[in-house]
């Protein structure tokens, strides 16, 4: 099926790709940005907290991370279907 698609919707497909693995990123990267802003101004609310509160955001950022990375891998691996 490949092969019958013209060269136009080659290249449309590849720059669906790359706005993809941009809008990946981009989403990425404001989630861990407002995750570490929320728990900075928890810790700064409730100081005793902070250990819960650290650990909570690290395994948060480690999850977003995760889905990002295979948002980026599964974008990465579309321009490949088409060589």
């Amino acid at each position: 099926m490949l092969e019958i698609l013209a060269e136009s919707d080659k290249g449309l497909a590849l720059m669906g790709a790359a706005i993809g693995a941009g809008l990946t990123t981009i989403g990425g990267g404001l989630g861990i940005g407002r995750l570490a802003g929320y728990s900075m101004e928890g810790i700064a609310r409730q100081p005793e907290a902070s250990g819960k509160l650290t650990v909570n955001m690290i395994l948060a950022a480690a999850l977003i991370e995760g889905f990002t990375f295979f948002a980026l891998v599964i974008c990465n691996g579309i321009p490949g279907n088409f060589h």
